[in-house]
């Protein structure tokens, strides 16, 4: 049987602001105690306020195993069990990949998909202790290409990939892992990404309904309700299930029409090219300033 979600911990990723912040704050309503994990200690704290008296917020780097471990361990200590952790932090990067800073495209790489795999080396152990579940936030970009967002679609291709792969392995422990999938929704990082204007034109291209930006609260509510169902897939818009059945020929399709898009956009992306060396987004200053404050 699963547990409600009025009798569980729940550790949330990239919770300072966006999806995982609106996430701990619809799990806290139905009762759970979160646990919000992020960079910007003033952000985690005023939303973990937001949380009730059972939320607390823990400052760490999700590419840091050492920071991560210790943490899972704190909370751990804290609440005496952990039940259900989003793997949810993120960050993206806009542009043709030739006209990128490299360290800013891996840095992406870095922070969805490695960031996801230190994620589960951390608290995978204590999910085994409470035969719990993990939920990995995807992306519409792990179902289908998209041009100007190729290290957004290998993180996020990675992390479904890496997902259902861990899916089988940890079964046996009583653990079940899930995918959440999300077209373009109402958050800081997809805000950020419309401020390019190169980038807005070509989503703008994009065929309905994968061209429209969703609101965040709907998307929310079923991501909560998969987590409460402890689902395998939970699809944040009802009509991403669909693109399940049609994702193999969609390759084929980008690689005409968005070739199409991208060589009548390109004179323009050639001059702005230095306007999007950074990921976009408050999430994306957030990791940056927080690289530079190590002095990375």
């Amino acid at each position: 049987m699963t547990p409600p979600l009025s009798s569980q911990v729940v550790v949330v990723t990239g919770a300072a602001r966006g999806l995982g912040a609106l996430m701990a704050r619809k799990l806290s309503e139905r009762g759970a105690k979160v646990a919000l994990v992020g960079l910007e200690p003033a952000e985690l704290k005023a939303v973990a306020a937001q949380c009730g008296e059972h939320a607390s917020a823990w400052e760490a780097d999700v590419t840091d195993l050492d920071a991560m471990t210790e943490v899972a361990a704190r909370i751990k200590e804290r609440y005496g069990r952990i039940d259900t952790v989003v793997a949810n932090a993120g960050i993206a990067l806009g542009g043709p990949m030739l006209d990128s800073d490299h360290r800013a495209w891996t840095r992406v790489v870095e922070v969805n998909l490695l960031g996801s795999v230190v994620t589960a080396r951390a608290f995978l152990p204590l999910l085994a202790e409470s035969r719990g579940y993990l939920l990995q936030i995807a992306s519409l970009a792990a179902l289908t290409p998209a041009p100007l967002m190729s290290a957004y679609c290998a993180s996020k291709a990675g992390v479904e990939s890496f997902a259902h792969a861990l899916r089988a392995e940890v079964a046996h422990q009583g653990v079940k892992v899930g995918v959440g999938y999300l077209s373009w929704t109402d958050t800081d990082m997809v805000r950020g990404a419309d401020e390019d204007p190169v980038l807005r034109q070509m989503r703008a291209k994009l065929p309905w309904p994968a061209n429209r930006t969703y609101p965040i609260g709907p998307a929310v509510d079923r991501l909560v309700a998969g987590i409460a169902r402890r689902s395998a897939h939970v699809y944040a818009q009802a009509w991403l299930r669909g693109m399940q059945s049609i994702r193999g020929v969609l390759p084929g399709l980008i690689a005409v029409v968005g070739a199409r898009d991208v060589a009548k956009l390109a004179p323009e992306l050639k001059a702005t090219a230095a306007t999007r060396l950074r990921p976009v987004g408050a999430g994306g200053a957030a990791d940056l300033n927080a690289r530079s404050g190590k002095g990375e």
